[in-house]
């Protein structure tokens, strides 16, 4: 209802003299009665009631048109907008110069459901008022450059056969009170979300069965207290929830970020992330990148580039997370930037803002990584994920196509509501795929916290890390289209590579992997599952080097290690080839280590041609297991 009275507000501050056949003075009085027993209720927010008496004073009045546009007003407001526009074109009927005034609002309405060549020419009907004060025309040019963006926009990306189509999550999550700010595990069957009851917000959780939900309910634990927690992000894992906390007993500023963490008992007692995050201003909206290194978040912080920025902090060695860097002027502008969401992928970022071009107020805005600081210009969602309302927080699972975000839409069981939809496809983040499983030690089967690491075979550098729970449990992400390189390190063990080729793979799809490490001691081997060579040629491909770094690493962390690498083949060709070429492989390796400072007498090459096959050399499944590079402890 705020938006009504400030608009009525404002067209009584425009109001011109006019020669106009409309005369409000010249009104039954019975009707103006009803007129403001009207705008009684409509502020108490009784828009049925309020629509009813103003129909009533119609009856009594049919050209009474401030009453026509009130009703056009509520209905704009209740986001009706095809009959908001039938009351102002209604109004406009009977006196269209009274009516220029409302063109303004009137031109809303027609970009509210897309119309926006007619919001244009309603925006122009007011833009032509004579003597129009300077903060109007600043509005109004500010809407037509909207309504213009909007236009372009359509054009250079039509919807085609996409249909926006929002269904609401139904009454076992959505209740009487807002719902909104929702936040989803990696494999989608956790939501969790804040409810808003009278002035206290809790954080609340439902579970996915295969078709539906379960009814919500609030988180268990020590998490939620008297004071209202919001604006959070649950981890991918389910395991961290970092929440935004407002005027706590222990904060630094007005609002700040804090973490729990889930255990037997539910969720921790909150802890504040301390002064490196948190200060005297406004820090909110935290969302974790799927490894948990990279906490962004929203903050108005001395030395930003607007109104409130967003920011990215790493997590460090000692498990505290950086200082704050600043995402810089390709995503923060003069304006507000707010609500990131970093998807599973760890690449594509979702935010809203008010400074980069758009339909009015807050839109919503994806940007990709273009390197570890870069990111590429700001895409604008576009019509009708983003109207001429301001738009709040929105994520995406973990399947890259389907959407959560709360609104107010018609169907709303009260206030704001939780809604699901599909992506259009030039939005969408990259496919995922996700990897989980637990490490544990192959003697003992007892679970080992240690290091998981993904590194990216082409460009040759760490896209992912996470560090495993006690009981050795992980879980990672990974866009597909890449070959990857799996690493598991652990001081005392041999450390365990995989090779993803993640482009022949389908998207979302779940590997379950359970990593066994063997302790470092005699006649223990491992296979370097990425070490790379051309068909029957024995010079190391640059792919190599991410793996072979890893064993220089262990050869350095034990310093009194000797190793022998071994070459193997498949059996097609003659022997003596084979075993040449496999002798050849395995110098081609110990080359490698020894120039990177690796002494030589701690290295035996030793090629074995076709004689050891893991696999039958039948098929060419086996025949690929069979070609291999092996790592074998000769002494410790």
């Amino acid at each position: 209802m705020k938006r009504l009275f400030i608009t009525t507000l404002l067209m009584l501050s425009l109001l011109l003299p006019v020669l106009s056949q409309y005369d409000p003075y010249k009104i039954n009085k019975r009707a103006v009665s009803l007129f403001d027993r009207s705008m009684e209720m409509a502020r108490d927010e009784n828009y049925v009631g309020a629509i009813k008496l103003l129909q009533d004073a119609l009856r009594i009045e049919p050209k009474y048109e401030d009453a026509f546009l009130s009703i056009a007003g509520i209905y704009g407001e209740l986001k009706k907008y095809d009959s908001a526009i039938l009351y102002y074109e209604k109004a406009k009927g009977i006196d269209a110069e009274y009516f220029r005034d409302y063109n303004l609002p009137f031109s809303i309405n027609f970009a509210g459901k897309g119309d926006f060549s007619k919001a244009i020419l309603a925006i122009d009907d007011f833009l032509a008022i004579p003597n129009l004060n300077q903060q109007s025309v600043k509005a109004a040019t500010y809407r037509k450059q909207s309504y213009q963006f909007a236009i372009d926009y359509g054009k250079e990306k039509p919807l085609g056969e996409y249909k926006f189509e929002p269904r609401n999550l139904g009454d076992s999550v959505n209740s009487e009170y807002s719902e909104y700010y929702p936040t989803i595990t990696l494999d989608g069957k956790e939501l969790v979300f804040t409810r808003r009851i009278k002035m206290n917000e809790d954080f609340y959780s439902a579970s996915k069965s295969d078709i539906s939900w379960s009814k919500a309910s609030p988180l268990k634990g020590n998490i939620n207290s008297g004071y209202s927690e919001g604006a959070q992000n649950i981890s991918q894992d389910g395991q961290w929830l970092i929440f935004t906390g407002c005027l706590f007993p222990d904060g630094l500023g007005s609002c700040d970020l804090y973490i729990s963490f889930h255990d037997k008992d539910g969720w921790s007692k909150p802890e504040n992330l301390g002064y490196t995050i948190n200060g005297e201003s406004w820090e909110s909206a935290p969302s974790l990148s799927p490894d948990k290194r990279d906490l962004y978040f929203a903050s108005n912080k001395p030395g930003g580039y607007g109104g409130s920025d967003i920011y990215v902090s790493r997590l460090l060695p000692n498990g505290r997370y950086s200082e704050p860097e600043n995402l810089g002027p390709d995503v923060n502008t003069a304006g507000q930037e707010s609500c990131p969401f970093i998807h599973a992928d760890n690449q594509t970022l979702y935010f809203t803002s008010n400074g980069h071009l758009g339909y009015g107020g807050d839109d919503l805005f994806m940007v990709k990584k273009l390197g570890k600081t870069k990111w590429n210009k700001p895409v604008n969602l576009g019509y009708p994920i983003n109207t001429v309302e301001d738009e709040g927080s929105l994520i995406v699972a973990a399947d890259g196509l389907t959407a959560y975000y709360a609104s107010n839409r018609s169907d709303s069981y009260g206030g704001l509501d939780l809604y699901t939809f599909e992506l259009r496809s030039d939005i969408r983040p990259s496919k995922t795929v996700w990897v989980k499983g637990k490490v544990f030690d192959k003697k003992t089967q007892k679970g080992l916290p240690s290091t998981v690491e993904l590194a990216d075979l082409g460009a040759k550098e760490t896209v992912g890390k996470v560090q495993t729970d006690e009981a050795g449990n992980y879980l990672i992400t990974l866009p597909v289209g890449k070959d990857y390189a799996f690493n598991v390190n652990r001081r005392g063990y041999l450390f365990y590579s995989e090779n993803f080729p993640m482009d022949r793979n389908n998207a979302d799809s779940v590997f379950n992997i359970d990593i066994a490490l063997q302790p470092l001691e005699a006649n223990a081997t491992i296979v370097l599952k990425n070490i790379f060579f051309e068909t029957k040629v024995f010079e190391l491909k640059t792919e190599s080097t991410t793996e072979l770094d890893k064993v220089v690493q262990l050869l350095k962390d034990n310093p009194t290690l000797k190793i022998e690498i071994s070459g193997h083949t498949d059996n097609i060709g003659k022997p003596e080839d084979n075993l040449k070429l496999s002798e050849n492989r395995a110098q081609s390796v110990v080359k490698y280590l020894a120039s990177k400072g690796i002494k030589i007498e701690r290295l035996i090459a030793k090629g074995y041609g076709a004689i050891q096959p893991l696999a039958t050399n039948n098929t060419e499944e086996g025949r690929s297991q069979n070609r291999r590079t092996e790592l074998k402890v000769l002494s410790q």
